[in-house]
């Protein structure tokens, strides 16, 4: 399934997308029994209530368009939104040319920094904010929290996915990189979870980014440093995870800080960043 969040006239919305290639089709609202006992995309998962919810939809006709939805992030009321740094060979958008981490990275992304499918990212207003990038990633979306969970257990702890668009001002993330990876809708997630039966191979999904039209970033799933299951063993290690927590992997080479010469966004940009089973994630620059 591919379960979207939306808002409508009284809040946020969520329903299972039938979407085409093209990102068009149709939404099935689940029944107003099942909303009365889950209320959000997270709610499900807390209930462990999938499987309820494919039966609830089941036979059941698509009553809005795709087209017509002001996108939410899919799990726009997670508890935590964990994002990890390098995690790709490449080089460091702000660093340059340096070995590979040893170590995993991580920082958190704060509420109001992350914008829908479809809606558009905000050129920071702020000083030394000409170095606004971009970077493509693919988002784990927890289903069974945990502590200290195995690399082997891991996949069981992963109920979809979805994807991220990293907005970060990397001169401010010279001196802290919170203040860079946290502007005001400077990062976008969506267009929906994908539920994690759709995908028959993780490690083989692939990412394209492109800026304008134009592909800067290109990868797999299975280039990362850190490989999935140890992303969700080492978080695990020192936070507990909850259902509708988030991980966002990292990003690869193709970043405007990466490339020679930088390439940073500017307004009126657009960016189309499209994982193979998941979808495309779009935003612009406004």
């Amino acid at each position: 399934m591919k379960l979207v969040s939306y808002t409508n006239a009284d809040g946020a919305a969520y329903g299972v997308a039938l979407a085409d290639e093209n990102g068009g089709g149709g939404v099935i609202v689940p029944s107003d029994a099942f909303l009365a006992r889950f209320a959000t995309i997270k709610s499900v998962l807390e209930g462990d209530a999938l499987a309820a919810l494919a039966d609830d939809v089941d036979g059941r006709a698509a009553t809005l368009q795709l087209e017509a939805l002001s996108y939410l992030p899919p799990l726009h009321d997670a508890e935590k939104v964990i994002c990890i740094g390098v995690n790709y060979p490449k080089r460091h958008p702000v660093e340059g040319d340096i070995p590979p981490p040893k170590y995993i990275s991580t920082f958190g992304k704060f509420e109001g920094s992350v914008v829908g499918h479809n809606q558009p990212i905000q050129f920071p207003d702020a000083p030394m904010c000409e170095t606004f990038d971009y970077e493509g990633e693919l988002v784990l979306v927890i289903g069974k929290g945990g502590r200290n969970i195995s690399k082997e257990k891991a996949f069981d702890h992963i109920a979809g996915y979805t994807i991220m668009n990293d907005g970060s001002v990397r001169e401010w993330q010279k001196h802290s990189v919170p203040a860079g990876k946290n502007f005001f809708a400077a990062s976008a997630c969506g267009p929906w979870m994908v539920t994690a039966d759709e995908i028959d191979d993780p490690f083989a999904m692939k990412l394209s980014t492109r800026l304008n039209g134009e592909e800067v970033q290109s990868t797999t799933a299975g280039e990362m440093i850190f490989s999935i299951p140890t992303l969700v063993n080492y978080v695990s290690t020192f936070l507990h995870l909850k259902p509708g927590d988030i991980i966002s992997t990292g990003s690869p080479e193709g970043s405007g800080g990466s490339r020679i010469p930088q390439r940073f966004l500017n307004k009126g940009d657009r960016l189309d960043i499209t994982w193979s089973g998941v979808g495309t994630l779009k935003t612009w620059v406004a």
